[in-house]
């Protein structure tokens, strides 16, 4: 999918899309000392912040960098709204143009597939101090039989069949190789799941700002996408709110000292 263009979401990224839980910041704190106050922070294809916010409320002293200014400009709402303070950059992961031996921890969520991977985790590898962490975390949500995030998959494939991305476990494995190849050691990965409460209209606006729907599709197909998708909740899943079932991963790698 190279025709996909998040900058074209940035609305309804901003409002619809849910941030990491605060039990993904709360343990990458507390059991690895990430996201400490005065910790010098860059998040990576940072989109509207929603990692990037979490740490900079706990102290962190934060920098997002993205290709996408638009998302970046609706991540600056946001963080008014919160009231945090982020430095933005607009620039790519696998070159960022930033210090070398900057940063204590470097951060991706929800967008190293969409990297050169080797040379993104080379370019982290150059970004740290020694001792440093790279976190890369993923907020998925999990088709299950029957549930409407099946039925929304079903829905984006007819639209969009060079959307690959369904199916999906949230456990991401084969991220591993890429940042012990680079060098890092003491990798560790945890995951959870939590419910994440939606209304229709709520769920609606998440999946139209997805990599299948308005980020690759033109206005008329996402109009005709999202109408047969409320036709779908409508009738099918008609509960209010919609309990859609997420999974939470994270890698955590250390730059040895």
């Amino acid at each position: 999918m190279n025709n996909v263009d998040f900058g074209k979401t940035a609305a309804d990224y901003g409002r619809y899309r849910a941030g990491f839980p605060p039990k993904l910041f709360q343990r990458l704190h507390d059991q690895f000392g990430i996201g400490m106050a005065g910790q010098r922070l860059l998040d990576l294809g940072t989109g509207t912040g929603t990692l990037a916010r979490g740490f900079a409320k706990q102290g962190a002293i934060v920098t997002g960098l993205d290709k996408a200014v638009s998302l970046m400009t609706e991540a600056q709402r946001l963080d008014a709204e919160e009231g945090v303070s982020i430095t933005y950059q607009e620039g790519v992961a696998e070159d960022t143009g930033l210090p070398t031996n900057s940063f204590e921890v470097v951060t991706a969520g929800q967008c190293w597939h969409w990297f050169d991977r080797p040379q993104a985790a080379a370019e982290v590898w150059r970004l740290l101090v020694a001792g440093g962490w790279l976190v890369i975390a993923h907020f998925d949500w999990l088709p299950l039989p029957g549930n409407m995030v099946e039925a929304m998959e079903t829905l984006v494939v007819q639209h969009n069949p060079a959307w690959h991305f369904g199916g999906t476990t949230g456990i991401h494995a084969q991220w591993l190789p890429d940042v012990s190849m680079a060098g890092f050691k003491d990798l560790e990965t945890f995951s959870f799941d939590v419910d994440v409460p939606y209304s229709h209209e709520g769920w609606r606006g998440r999946i139209r700002a997805s990599s299948g729907v308005a980020a690759s599709l033109t206005p008329e197909q996402v109009q005709q996408f999202d109408a047969e998708h409320a036709a779908i909740l409508s009738e099918r899943f008609p509960e209010a709110p919609l309990l859609v079932p997420h999974r939470v991963w994270a890698l955590i790698a250390r730059k040895p000292l």
